[in-house]
């Protein structure tokens, strides 16, 4: 079998990537080395980091054995390789975190007052939304200033990392054996023939809401008008559509022939996988039905952690993504660096003029404000899982999850039967959040140490919560003997 791309760029070595950083014509700033994202003393006793005022030394010595951040994982953004050459150049392993954005974000919020991650990571307005949580503190990595303004927050707390557009991967012998024509608008997708073995992110992560947000564009919608993307998800959906996520295994077998993901997923996949032939996949860039933009541009980056552990070790990492060799690591999968003007673009790409017919951005602002409400209106209007309810009488955002599961997220999104309501309301009356005693029921956990009735919790649930009818005896019984009220 012929190497893939991935494997002919690491067998060349550091070699080359001296080379290509010498035909770039820049060098990274913040640093007094070229690629790495920290200079050293002679005994790598200690690093330079940081940009502007931010700019200090990290001991070596206050490195931990592993590093904990949110959405650094095998698998994706070729974070793998990076973690893999920041553990061989820094001695530091970095836990391979399989969770989205929305997952990140959640857990993020549980444990603001305890923090066990030192930086947030995932799609950029999940890190701004953490900002303005006040789950972040503010720190500029080396090459700060090589961002773009519009993708990174002038204090510091967030910055962007690599970009990806929203693109359709399918099986390109498959759709030829069927005699189906590669898709060119996101109407095709409707087509029977294509919905029935189609599978789209759910938009709690990064990668679905940027699909959510290119379908709704593509057919006219906005940021607070959701309702053609809803529409459009139950059309394909009742065709055949699955929501979810994990979608190689069954792409490659030939269960799902089409998928809704990024340029990068797709590229990726074709170039650099050993488990499918190049020439069976295509990757196209969708317009609207009547020429539209289709395709969402979207940045992902990442933040620091306010109280988070290891400052010092995650300063350093922050700053090697950040450097031309971490970057370059992007491009190896097809994600376009945030400093791409400074490197070479593999041909495989598109070509640039289809993504000038379709590709397109957002006020980011604005989208980090409906963010959470888009989420949840995608989510009730298509009857997907993993979404939240919200008690009626909770109003502001601290949340409570009822069934944790880290890597899944997937959550009934039925209303709540009437006693399920009188558990919620009870939990709402209740001081103590963090009743363990509850744990087979609800596997609630605390929230924070200041949440009082007053403050809101949102109750994850799964569709065995309705199995608490049989408890609710012993449930009201432990009320009482713990002197709650539980009047409803």
């Amino acid at each position: 079998m012929n190497p893939t791309r991935r494997q002919l760029l690491s067998g060349l070595g550091t070699a080359t990537a001296v080379g290509i950083a010498g035909c770039s014509g820049s060098s990274d700033s913040g640093s007094t080395s070229n690629s790495n994202a920290g200079s050293g003393s002679e005994n790598a006793d200690s690093f330079e980091v940081g940009y502007g005022d931010y700019q200090t030394s990290v001991s070596a010595s206050s490195f931990p054995d592993k590093l904990f951040i949110y959405a650094v994982q095998t698998g994706w953004s070729n974070w793998g390789a990076l973690m893999q050459e920041f553990k061989n150049t820094y001695g530091v392993a970095l836990n391979d975190d399989q969770r989205s954005s929305g997952e990140a974000l959640s857990h993020a919020r549980q444990n603001a007052q305890d923090p066990n991650h030192s930086a947030m990571n995932g799609g950029y307005t999940f890190g701004v939304v953490a900002r303005n949580d006040g789950l972040t503190q503010p720190y500029k990595p080396a090459n700060y200033d090589k961002v773009p303004d519009a993708l990174k927050t002038d204090d510091g707390h967030v910055t962007a990392t690599r970009r990806m557009t929203t693109t359709v991967t399918y099986r390109k012998d498959l759709y030829e054996e069927q005699g189906i024509e590669p898709p060119e608008t996101w109407e095709d997708l409707k087509r029977p023939e294509i919905a029935s073995k189609l599978q789209i992110q759910p938009p709690q992560a990064a990668v679905g809401l940027a699909g959510a947000i290119s379908i709704n564009n593509a057919y006219g919608g906005s940021l607070d008008d959701v309702q053609p993307v809803i529409d459009y998800y139950n059309d394909v959906k009742s065709k055949g559509a699955v929501f979810a996520g994990n979608v190689e295994q069954k792409f490659t077998k030939g269960e799902i022939q089409t998928f809704v993901e990024y340029d990068y997923t797709g590229l990726d996949l074709k170039y650099n996988s050993d488990s499918i032939a190049e020439d069976k996949v295509g990757v196209s860039l969708l317009s609207g039905p009547n020429g539209e933009k289709g395709a969402f541009n979207q940045p992902y980056g990442y933040a620091m952690l306010k109280g988070a552990p290891n400052p010092e070790a995650c300063k350093l990492f922050m700053d090697y993504a950040l450097s031309l060799e971490g970057q370059r690591k992007f491009l190896d999968a097809y994600v376009r660096p945030i400093r791409a003007p400074e490197v070479e673009l593999p041909e495989e790409f598109p070509a640039q003029s289809r993504y000038e017919e379709t590709q397109f951005q957002v006020d980011y602002g604005k989208l980090v404000e409906n963010q959470e409400s888009v989420i949840q209106e995608i989510g009730k209007g298509v009857g997907l899982t993993g979404y939240w309810i919200q008690c009626p009488r909770l109003m502001n955002h601290q949340y409570l999850p009822a069934f944790e599961k880290p890597a899944l997220g997937r959550y009934s999104s039925q209303p709540l039967s009437a006693v399920e309501n009188v558990a919620v309301s009870l939990c709402w009356r209740s001081r103590f959040l963090f009743l363990r005693h509850l744990v087979p029921l609800f596997r609630l956990r605390r929230c924070s140490e200041s949440v009082s009735p007053r403050n809101s919790c949102m109750l994850f649930r799964d569709g065995r919560l309705s199995r608490i009818v049989g408890y609710l005896p012993r449930l009201l019984h432990l009320f009482q003997l713990l002197g709650l009220n539980s009047r409803v």
